[in-house]
């Protein structure tokens, strides 16, 4: 009996190059990843660097949590297994932007060593750019728009990141902006000035 693979003939090498699509879009593609606890500011990051490098010229695409959950990951929960499914799915949808020649940016809480590890594995370790939101957990229950905090410390959520599952602060994020005492604006600036360089293409 033969397996599903051997009826799959991936057509990739037949079709343009990411070279050709980066050249048209004049920008270099990247994943940028940031990971960070939940309130963090990770999605408002995400939004405004959106916004900046649109209005700079670049095809941004931004991954979030909550939306990519409600649309493709719909079928999935919160156990160990669906969490690592989750991130599975998104490192590889990332891909396919990447290979489009379009930068990624994804806004997941992605909170072990091993769950980021999977992710920079599929997209590619080159293309993999770990930005650590790096937020105590203190300003994030301050900032709980959603309460999450205080549900998960009452218990009416199980496993939650930073009050009853752990976080694993990246060892070596390829970039660190440090959110307390900033400004959106000086957090987003930050975080341009690092990227920018490179994504943009010389002339």
């Amino acid at each position: 009996m033969k397996s599903h693979g051997e009826h799959i003939h991936p057509v990739f090498d037949q079709l343009l190059s990411r070279t050709d699509k980066e050249s048209l879009l004049h920008q270099k593609a990247k994943v940028i990843w940031l990971t960070g606890l939940s309130g963090s500011g990770k999605t408002t990051i995400a939004k405004g660097l959106e916004a900046k490098l649109h209005q700079k010229g670049f095809l941004v695409m931004v991954l979030d949590g909550d939306n990519v959950r409600a649309g493709i990951n719909n079928n999935l929960g919160f156990s160990d297994e669906d969490r690592t499914e989750n991130i599975r799915r998104i490192a590889e949808i990332s891909k396919l932007f990447l290979n489009c020649g379009v930068i990624a940016v994804c806004s997941f809480v992605s909170p072990t060593h091993k769950i980021r590890s999977l992710a920079a594995d599929i997209i590619g370790n080159d293309d993999f750019v770990e930005v650590y939101v790096n937020t105590p957990v203190e300003e994030c229950e301050r900032r709980d728009v959603k309460g999450l905090y205080a549900k998960a410390k009452k218990g009416e959520i199980k496993d939650f990141t930073g009050i009853t599952a752990p976080f694993e602060a990246p060892k070596n994020p390829a970039f660190e902006v440090k959110t307390e005492n900033k400004t959106i604006d000086e957090s987003v600036n930050e975080v341009m000035n690092f990227i920018v360089p490179q994504i943009k293409m010389k002339r």
